[in-house]
C-alpha cells in the first residue's frame, strides 16, 4: 500500500475509532453518574467482585486467536470458522463451569446472592463469543464506522434498560442487565451488520497454527488482567482512566491494523510509530495536565464533598495515565512483528514490578500506592522503548524528540492557565476558563513552534474544505 493510501486509511480509521471509544466512554460515564446515585454500593460490590472472573473468562475464550487472525494476511473461511467454533465451545464450557460452581463463589465472598447473579451474568460470555469473529473481520477491513455504530447502539440500549430498572428498584439486577444486554445486542448487531457466516468446517491444523502464535499473547493477557485488578484500587483510578483508555484504545485499534500490514518494512514501521507517538503526545499531555488542574472543582460538582478525598489520588494517577497510551502502541508493534516473546516478557516484568511496588509501598498508605503506579508506568515505558529500539531502531532519544515538545508546551499552557485562574472561587467558571485558556494557549504555542501534528490537522481541514467546494 502506498504512503498516501496508508495515510488516508489511518486518518479515517482514527476518526471512527476515536468516535467509537469516546462515545462508549461518555455513555458509560453518563449511565454511571445516574446509577451510582440510585443503586446501593453493596450491589456495585456484588457485581464488581465478579469482574476478575469475567475478565479471565473473556481472555480464555478469545485465547489470543483474534489477534492472530488480525496479523495473518492469507486467511481462509475454514480458518475463521475454526476459531468461531472454538470460541463458542469454550464459552459454553466456561458458562457451565460457573453455573455449577456458583454456590461456591457465594460462600467465597460470603454473599449467597452472588449465586443467582453468576448464573445470569455469565451468559454474557456466550453472547460475546458469538460476535468475536465478526468484530475481527470488521477490524481487519478497517470498518471502524460499522463498529462504532454497533457498539454505540448496543451500549445505548443496555444503558437505558439499566437506568429504567434501577429507577424501578431492581438494584443489582439493573447492573446485571446492563452487562448482559450489552453483550447480547452487540453480537446481534454485529451479525446484522456483517455478512460473514461460519461454514460447516473445523480444522485442527488451523487451530494449532494459530495457537503457536497466540499462546504467549494469552499468557501475557492473563498476567495483565491479574495486575490490573490489583491496581485499579479506587474510584479515582476509574475516572482517570476514561480519557486515556479512550486514547489508548483508539490508537491501539488502528495500530494493530496498520502495523501488521507493513510489519516487514522496518523503516516504514519506524515512521508510522513515530507519527502515532506524536499524535498521542499532542492529545494526551494537555488533556492530562488540564485534568490535574481542574480535578478538585470537577469532583465537587459531579460527586459532591464525599468524593473530595479521592482528588489527590486522581491527580497522581493522571500523571501515570498520560503515559499508558504510548505503552499500548509499543505492545502492538511487538505483536505486529510477531514477536510475542517480547510481549510476554514485558508483561511478566511489569507484573513482577507492580507486585513488588505494591508490597513495598502499600504499607505507607494509598498515596504511596498511587505513586507506585507512576513508577510502574515509567519503568514499563522504558522497557518497551529499549525493546522497540532492538526491533526497529526507535530509541528513547526518538521518543523524547517526538513527545517532548508537546509535553513542554502542555506544561507551559496549563501553568499559565492555573496562575490566571487560581483566585476564582466559582467552580464552573474556574473549569471553563481553564479549558479555554489551556486549549487556546496550547494551540498557539504549537503553531508558533511549528509542531508537526498541528500542521497535519490544519492540512486535513484545508483538504476537507476543498473537497466540499
Amino acid at each position: 500500500m502506498a504512503d498516501s493510501a496508508l495515510k488516508k486509511k489511518t486518518t479515517v480509521s482514527l476518526f471512527w475509532s476515536f468516535l467509537d471509544k469516546f462515545g462508549q466512554q461518555m455513555l458509560n460515564f453518563a449511565s454511571m453518574l445516574i446509577l451510582m446515585n440510585i443503586v446501593a454500593a453493596e450491589d456495585y460490590g456484588l457485581v464488581g467482585s465478579l469482574a476478575v472472573f469475567v475478565a479471565f473468562s473473556s481472555i480464555l475464550i478469545d485465547s489470543g486467536f483474534g489477534r492472530a487472525l488480525l496479523n495473518r494476511k492469507d486467511l481462509t473461511q475454514t480458518d475463521y470458522a475454526t476459531v468461531f467454533y472454538f470460541n463458542i465451545s469454550l464459552s459454553v464450557v466456561l458458562y457451565l463451569l460457573f453455573l455449577f460452581t456458583a454456590p461456591l463463589l457465594g460462600k467465597m465472598f460470603h454473599a449467597p446472592a452472588i449465586t443467582s447473579v453468576v448464573r445470569i451474568l455469565f451468559l454474557s460470555l456466550i453472547f460475546n463469543a458469538f460476535g468475536l469473529i465478526h468484530q475481527t473481520i470488521l477490524t481487519k477491513k478497517a470498518n471502524f464506522k460499522g463498529l462504532t455504530q454497533v457498539n454505540t447502539l448496543a451500549l445505548l440500549f443496555s444503558d437505558i434498560v439499566a437506568v429504567v430498572m434501577a429507577i424501578a428498584g431492581y438494584g443489582v439486577w439493573a447492573l446485571v442487565a446492563q452487562t448482559l444486554l450489552y453483550a447480547f445486542f452487540r453480537s446481534l448487531f454485529l451479525w446484522i451488520y456483517s455478512p460473514w457466516r461460519p461454514i460447516a468446517r473445523f480444522s485442527r491444523k488451523s487451530l494449532d497454527a494459530f495457537f503457536a502464535f497466540s499462546n504467549k499473547l494469552l499468557s501475557a493477557s492473563v498476567i495483565s488482567t491479574t495486575v490490573n485488578q490489583v491496581a485499579y484500587f479506587n474510584q479515582a483510578k476509574k475516572y482517570q482512566d476514561i480519557p486515556f483508555l479512550t486514547l489508548a484504545n483508539t490508537f491501539r485499534t488502528v495500530a494493530m491494523l496498520i502495523l501488521s500490514e507493513i510489519n516487514e518494512q522496518t523503516e516504514r514501521l519506524k515512521r508510522v510509530v513515530s507519527k502515532i507517538i506524536k499524535s498521542i503526545a499532542f492529545l494526551s499531555f494537555p488533556i492530562g495536565l488540564t485534568m490535574i488542574v481542574i480535578a478538585e472543582p470537577t469532583f465537587h460538582l459531579l460527586f459532591k464533598e464525599k468524593w473530595l478525598p479521592a482528588v489527590p489520588y486522581f491527580q497522581i494517577l493522571t500523571f501515570a495515565g498520560m503515559l499508558s497510551p504510548f505503552i499500548y502502541i509499543f505492545q502492538e508493534l511487538f505483536i505486529a512483528k510477531e514477536n510475542s516473546r517480547y510481549f510476554l516478557g514485558i508483561e511478566v516484568a511489569k507484573g513482577t514490578l507492580l507486585i513488588v511496588l505494591i508490597v513495598l509501598l502499600f504499607p505507607r498508605g494509598i498515596t504511596a500506592l498511587a505513586v507506585s503506579w507512576i513508577i510502574y508506568m515509567v519503568i514499563s515505558l522504558l522497557i518497551s522503548v529499549v525493546l522497540t529500539g532492538k526491533l526497529i531502531r526507535y530509541s528513547l532519544f526518538h521518543l523524547m524528540k517526538d513527545a517532548g515538545p508537546y509535553l513542554l508546551l502542555a506544561i507551559a499552557s496549563s501553568a499559565v492557565s492555573y496562575l490566571l485562574t487560581v483566585k476564582i472561587g466559582n467552580n464552573i467558571i474556574f473549569i471553563l476558563l481553564n479549558l479555554v485558556i489551556t486549549g487556546t494557549s496550547y494551540i498557539l504555542l504549537c503553531k508558533l513552534f511549528k509542531l508537526e501534528m498541528l500542521k497535519e490537522i490544519e492540512h486535513w481541514f484545508e483538504k476537507k474544505k476543498k473537497e466540499k467546494k
